[in-house]
């Protein structure tokens, strides 16, 4: 809830595609859960887990749109705070989804908090677009996204800190993988 007391602005639906769809530069995301309990990956997620094999077009529109960005020179960029050991979650990201995506164009990073202290970054996941937008993606504990909140006039030094704060401690995901 905004501290000023105003109704937040919760983005949904075309709402938040247009988020995706219409940045110019840049987008950022902070994922910092280590599990997302998400109804659209449901079915994925237990397929992995039961060992099955990733369907071939698995994630193919999410992969269409990173291409599209990356052709256009505008960048998609994600920094995924993980602790050993990893949960069955952060398994199936690391097997079916961040290969495709940074296949795709994505600049995945990951950040190894499991041997060290927090560098500072937030316990907020979020996505900064062209370093002027700012949505807070807010979850329950057990990782169900209670809603999307575009933050109102926010500290943009403090998001771009937290950015770099979460690249400087990054390892891009192909180094980390092996």
């Amino acid at each position: 809830m905004p501290v000023d007391g105003s109704s937040p602005i919760l983005l949904d639906g075309d709402e938040w595609q247009s988020c995706f769809r219409d940045f110019k530069r840049s987008a950022f995301r902070l994922e910092v859960h280590q599990t997302y309990t998400m109804p659209a990956e449901a079915e994925t997620v237990r397929a992995f887990l039961a060992g099955e094999p990733m369907p071939e077009d698995f994630n193919s529109s999410w992969h269409d749109l990173i291409r599209e960005h990356a052709v256009a020179g505008r960048r998609m960029t994600r920094a995924k705070v993980v602790r050993r050991p990893l949960t069955d979650y952060s398994r199936y990201l690391f097997e079916w989804c961040i290969p495709g995506n940074v296949t795709a164009g994505e600049n995945y990073q990951i950040v190894d908090l499991t041997d060290g202290a927090n560098p500072g970054l937030p316990e907020q996941d979020f996505w900064l677009f062209d370093e002027a937008t700012v949505v807070h993606l807010n979850y329950r504990a057990d990782g169900t996204q209670i809603n999307r909140e575009l933050i109102q006039d926010p500290d943009i030094s403090k998001y771009l800190a937290w950015r770099d704060l979460a690249l400087e401690s990054a390892v891009p995901f192909s180094a980390y993988r092996t």
